[in-house]
């Protein structure tokens, strides 16, 4: 639509000959919001995969995280009207789309707090993709509470086009997204691979990747609060946002160098890296009981899966539910 007015002069968004421009941030927001929640659901899936395995248990409520899933998948087409705020829509339009986007933090919620349990009790283990997974629950629920506050329809009309926005975005895509993106290629690159990342290298990578990051984006909440506006190359000279974006500034640059790290790492241990067997995190799924990396082949003869963990099952037979289970097939 927007081609077609450039190109061959229709009208549909150009105000001033009777278009409507609010109608383009409908159809650019019924895409752009839900977009966000289907790029983090791939990362969801990740870090209920690293979690449960580094902190020794079962995922808590697993049917919670699922049913979770599935309402944020619905519940995000219903949500993306809290952008236009300041468009005025009207009381009744608002009150509607506040209230959608304070309902979908709560299966967003129930995950955050089935992966906190899960490692409550357990027997937790701080390798890199663990920490990666970590550093996501922290990220990621600072920007979950923070888009609830522009659920607020008051305090988004202040904070809408300033900073605040930037600095919410990105703790969702960088701290959640890019965060479960890395823990998974830690965790799965022995398996693709043959070897494993070096586990130093990598340790430095989390805390030079989750100091710059926080320390880059942290400061942007609050040169929203004092108004300095997104989409724009310079900003007012206001008092604190110079020190503010040169304290950003140096900490991007940290953050820029840890991805430099990761590349590193990944080329090191590629040349120099140690083997690292079949199933070297002591892993659950059945990737895990393939040769590392797999063959063409991956199985002769399918393994017998009864549950979410079947190499557990095989290697703990004495089980009370595999043995629950082995009964029940008996009979």
């Amino acid at each position: 639509m927007v081609v077609i007015d450039r190109l061959l002069g229709a009208h549909f968004f150009t105000t001033y000959t009777g278009g409507n421009a609010v109608m383009y941030q409908h159809i650019f927001w019924t895409f752009g919001h839900p977009e966000v929640y289907i790029l983090a659901l791939p990362g969801f899936a990740i870090i209920s995969e690293v979690i449960p395995v580094f902190s020794r248990k079962p995922i808590f409520g697993y049917s919670f995280v699922a049913a979770s899933t599935v309402a944020i998948a619905l519940l995000s087409f219903g949500v993306w009207a809290h952008h236009m705020f300041a468009t005025g829509l009207g009381t009744a339009f608002n009150a509607f789309f506040a209230a959608t986007s304070m309902l979908i933090a709560v299966p967003t919620g129930v995950k955050v707090f089935n992966w906190s349990a899960t490692m409550w009790g357990g027997k937790v283990y701080l390798k890199t993709p663990m920490l990666f997974a970590l550093a996501f629950l922290i990220d990621f629920t600072i920007g979950g509470l923070t888009g609830v506050g522009f659920a607020i329809v008051p305090a988004d009309w202040r904070l809408t086009d300033t900073y605040f926005v930037v600095a919410h975005i990105h703790y969702v895509l960088i701290g959640g997204v890019i965060h479960a993106g890395i823990a998974g290629i830690y965790y799965w690159f022995p398996k693709m691979t043959g070897k494993m990342l070096n586990e130093k290298i990598g340790k430095w990578h989390f805390w030079l990747f989750f100091i710059g990051f926080n320390a880059t984006f942290f400061v942007f909440h609050f040169m929203g609060m004092l108004g300095m506006p997104r989409r724009v190359f310079t900003y007012p000279n206001l008092p604190y946002l110079g020190t503010l974006n040169l304290i950003s500034t140096v900490s991007a640059a940290v953050f820029g160098f840890s991805f430099l790290l990761f590349v590193y790492n990944i080329f090191y241990s590629l040349k120099k890296g140690e083997k690292a067997g079949d199933n070297p995190w002591k892993a659950w799924t059945l990737e895990w009981y393939t040769s590392s990396p797999p063959p063409l082949k991956s199985f002769d003869t399918v393994p017998e899966v009864r549950s979410a963990r079947p190499l557990w099952d095989m290697e703990h037979p004495e089980d009370p539910d595999w043995k629950r289970g082995r009964k029940q097939k008996e009979k």
